[in-house]
């Protein structure tokens, strides 16, 4: 038997879009309860809200699944993308594939570069470190001398990554770029560590 929260999920999939007040009449349940579930689902970054314009009165919002809350559903991305990184590696020598994900991991690296905006390194690895959850890393750091190491408790691509380890090579490109100086790893989950490591000289 489905649980609230996973009628609400379900129903926004299939509505796309839905008000509480439609939202409590489709699961049966009342306003109050909906509500709260909604704010913990947004909370978790599974849905979004949208405000309708309807004349006076109090504002209503409409609610959708997110990108993250859409992949809460089965789907066939991971055989999908396991299939066309086997072709891709069928196809492309080991330096061509090197370099296609070489271009993957500047691209990504572009909207998060450091730049020299008068913040701190510090300053802006802090930032970095919230800018990158939307992209499913989790990162933390700590500073020994002139050396910071940062910590990835989350790789996004880990599945993947287990059967083409070479994806990591987006990775140590995006986080070189962004820093503008060489990310040296010590450590990565698909390894077997409990979390991926590199250190920075500041």
């Amino acid at each position: 038997m489905k649980s609230t929260r996973e009628k609400i999920l379900n129903t926004l999939l299939d509505q796309h879009t839905a008000t509480i007040a439609e939202l409590a009449q489709i699961v049966g349940i009342n306003g109050i309860s909906v509500r709260h579930h909604l704010i913990n689902l947004q909370a978790e970054g599974l849905v979004t809200s949208e405000e309708q314009r309807h004349g006076v009165g109090r504002p209503r919002f409409s609610y959708s699944l997110t990108a993250k809350g859409i992949e809460k559903f089965p789907s066939n991305y991971l055989k999908l993308t396991n299939s066309i990184l086997d072709e891709l590696k069928r196809s492309l020598s080991a330096d061509e594939l090197d370099a296609f994900f070489i271009r993957i991991g500047e691209e990504v690296a572009e909207k998060y570069v450091f730049k020299d905006s008068g913040k701190t390194f510090h300053h802006q690895l802090e930032a970095l470190c919230k800018d990158l959850v939307q992209e499913g890393y989790r990162l933390r750091w700590k500073q020994q001398g002139n050396k910071i190491t940062v910590f990835n408790q989350n790789c996004p691509f880990h599945n993947i990554a287990m059967r083409h380890p070479e994806i990591c090579q987006i990775d140590h490109t995006m986080f070189n770029n962004i820093f503008k100086r060489p990310a040296v790893y010590q450590a990565c989950i698909v390894h077997g560590d409990p979390e991926c490591a590199f250190s920075v000289v500041e």
